[in-house]
C-alpha cells in the first residue's frame, strides 16, 4: 500500500501537477511545432496519428501518393503513453473517437493522421488532451489553423467556454 501511495505522490507531486502529463504534452508541443517549421522549409505535409494511448507522425509522399510514418527519426517514432495516461482529441470542438493502428496492414492501408501540417504551416486546428484514468488530472496540447501550438498543464484549471 505504501509502493503504491509513494508512486502516486511522486508522479503527482505534492503540487496537484502530474509531472508525466505535462512531460509528454511538452514533447508533443515541442514536435508538433518542429514539424510546422519544417514543413515551411522543405516543402512538404506531415501530420499527427493519434491512437488511444499512443501516436507517431507521418509525412505524405506524394510520389507513391501515401502517409508514410517517420520512423527513421528517433524523436518522431511511434510513442506509447505512459500506463495509466490516454488521449481525448477534438477536432472543430466535436471529440474524436479513437482507434488502435493495426500493425499488421501493409503501408498502403494504414489510416491518415487526424491532424496534417501543410507545406504551407497551416494545420488541423486540434485539441488534444492527455488525462490520467486513475484521478481527473489533465493537460492538453492546442493547435490552431495558422500552426500556432500552446499548451496547458496538468495544475491549471480548466476554463469554462
Amino acid at each position: 500500500m505504501a509502493v503504491v501511495i509513494s508512486l502516486a505522490v511522486l508522479s503527482i507531486g505534492v503540487t496537484g501537477r502530474d509531472v508525466q502529463l505535462d512531460e509528454e504534452t511538452r514533447r508533443i508541443e515541442g514536435l508538433v511545432g518542429l514539424l510546422h517549421e519544417r514543413a515551411l522549409l522543405e516543402g512538404r505535409d506531415f501530420g499527427l496519428r493519434i491512437e488511444p494511448a499512443a501516436y507517431e507522425f507521418v509525412v505524405y509522399e506524394s510520389a507513391r501518393d501515401r502517409w508514410q510514418i517517420m520512423d527513421q527519426e528517433h524523436e518522431f517514432r511511434h510513442r506509447e503513453l505512459p500506463k495509466g495516461l490516454s488521449f481525448q482529441l477534438q477536432l472543430d470542438a466535436q471529440v474524436v473517437v479513437l482507434k488502435p493502428v493495426d500493425r499488421n496492414l501493409s503501408s498502403d492501408q494504414t489510416p491518415n493522421p487526424q491532424v496534417a501540417i501543410a507545406a504551407s504551416g497551416e494545420g488541423t486546428p486540434f485539441r488534444l488532451t492527455l488525462q490520467r484514468e486513475a484521478s481527473n488530472a489533465k493537460a492538453s496540447v492546442d493547435g490552431d489553423a495558422l500552426g500556432r501550438i500552446s499548451r496547458k498543464n496538468s495544475d491549471q484549471p480548466e476554463k469554462r467556454t
